[in-house]
Formats: structure tokens, sequence, C-alpha cells
């Protein structure tokens, strides 16, 4: 593995969270693969630690759902399969939906602004076509959208979910038109917010979800054509 300019070595802070730290960022950055096995020796010696923390950063990871441990055969990344992501998007479809709704009721001015300003970079990155950032800053507004509907229960269930649907979020944006779609289904729910129509918003949050699942299931369709009944998985909001 090459050494990223500026993040190495782990500081010694509480060593085993920086190293988990280190190793989500790989993750979503995909620099760790879904379904790649973790080489235990070699991230040792690239990040400066013993086997401990090491060992410590993967059990909070596999507890994450971001990992799997094999006895005898160490860890690697975990691949959501397609029964996984059919039983886990409409669950985070109707958590988010709720969220949406509650944040159409709570929203004043000054939030709304914060979301104009968010969809505006949204806006900007989908008429250049960087996925990237387009995701990035989607995170970003799904995140403020949260807080905003004051829940701390409801935030806490969606963040629970977010870190294992999040992989899965990016990769649907590959689809072709995908992003275009995305961007519009934002489109629709920024109308329900401006209008603070709780029922709407809700409505369209739960669409744009369920859109995503639907996306992965043409992209998985495509990449294996001879999957038989299988309806769809990938690794990528």
């Amino acid at each position: 593995m090459s050494q990223d300019a500026g993040a190495l070595p782990i500081e010694r802070r509480a060593l085993y969270e920086a190293v988990a730290d280190e190793l989500r960022r790989r993750i979503y950055s995909d620099r760790l693969r879904p379904g790649a096995a973790i080489d235990e020796r070699a991230l040792c010696a690239e990040l400066g630690v013993s086997r401990t923390p090491l060992r410590e950063a993967l059990k909070v990871l596999a507890r994450e759902g971001l990992v799997e441990l094999v006895p005898g055969r160490g860890a690697r990344v975990r691949r959501l399969d397609p029964e996984e992501l059919d039983a886990l998007f409409p669950v985070m479809a109707v958590l988010e939906g709720l969220a949406a709704g509650e944040a159409a009721r709570r929203c004043g001015r000054e939030e709304l602004e914060r979301l104009e300003a968010l969809h505006a970079e949204l806006e900007a990155h989908a008429a250049a076509g960087d996925v990237d950032a387009y995701y990035a800053v989607n995170h970003r507004f799904h995140q403020a959208l949260q807080e905003l509907a004051g829940n701390p229960w409801l935030l806490r269930l969606i963040g629970e979910l977010r870190g294992l649907l999040r992989l899965a979020r990016h990769h649907q944006l590959m689809l072709p038109g995908r992003l275009y779609a995305s961007l519009n289904e934002h489109r629709a729910l920024m109308g329900a917010l401006r209008a603070r129509d709780a029922r709407e918003a809700e409505r369209r949050m739960r669409d744009h979800l369920l859109a995503q699942r639907a996306a992965l299931a043409f992209l998985h369709a495509d990449e294996h054509p001879h999957g038989g009944a299988d309806r769809g998985g990938g690794e990528h909001s």
C-alpha cells in the first residue's frame, strides 16, 4: 500500500480509534474495496503501529458492519449482498423520510438557506459531472436535513445504517443518467422543503432512497448478466 501524504503515521491518541478512522477513510474512498482482504502486517508497517491497536480497530469496524472477521483467515472489507440491500434500503427510506418530514416542519429561513447553499453545490457538481464531489456534498445535505429534524433517536438509528449503506449509495451514482436523476429528486425535495410540506418532503425522500436501490439493481444486472434471479448488489449516495 502506498502512503497518503499528510495522513500517516497515526498519532498516538486513543491509538485504536485513530487506526479505525484511517481504515474507515480507506474503505469509504475505495482504497480498501468490498471483499478485499486486509493485510495486517502491511498495515502495521505502514501506520507504524503494533498488531494490538490494529486488531482492536478491526473489532470496532466489525461492530459497525464495515469489515468481517473470519476465524483463521483474518479480516476483509464487508460486501453487502443483494438480499441485505433489499432489507436495508426500505428501512433507511422510512427513517430518512421521517427526518425529511420533520425537517420541513421545523425549517426556518436560516436553515433553509443552509440547505439551499448545499443544493447549489449539488447543481454545480452535477453540471460538471463530478460524481465524487456530488456524493460528498450529498452526504452533507442528508446529514444537515437529519440534524434539522431534531430527533436524537432518529439521528442515531440513521447513523447506524449510514455507514453500512454509504458505499452502496455512492456506487449507484455510476449508473448512466443516475447523477441527473438524483439531482432531479433533490430538486423535488427542495420544493417540498420550501413549501414546508412535511408529507411531500417525506414522500420525496423515501422515493429518493428507493430509487438508489433500483439503480444498484440495474448496475448489478449489467455487471453480472448471468446472475440469474440476483436482483442487485453494488458496493458504493
